[in-house]
């Protein structure tokens, strides 16, 4: 739940929504318009930056970063074992 709320807030703050209410975890971020391909880029630099990950350009795909669901999902899964817990 953590992660889903850090990740809201960086969105509401970085692409300034109108509407942060309509940003619901299965919200496809790329689909509404929210962001393109510079802000996954942005979103990348926070995921790493924010959570001590590391993306392979093969995982910045829309399975992995397209909505709050998807990269909370994918951070848990990046994590090391003891960070998660």
């Amino acid at each position: 739940m953590k992660i889903k709320n850090q990740l809201r807030q960086f969105l509401r703050n970085t692409f300034e929504l109108t509407d942060p209410s309509a940003l619901s975890d299965a919200t496809s971020l790329l689909d509404s318009g929210l962001i393109d391909s510079m802000g996954v880029l942005e979103l990348v630099m926070f995921l790493e930056s924010e959570f001590g990950i590391s993306l392979n350009d093969d995982e910045v795909v829309a399975e992995n970063l397209d909505t709050i669901e998807r990269i909370a999902d994918f951070v848990v899964r990046k994590q090391p074992v003891e960070q998660v817990n």
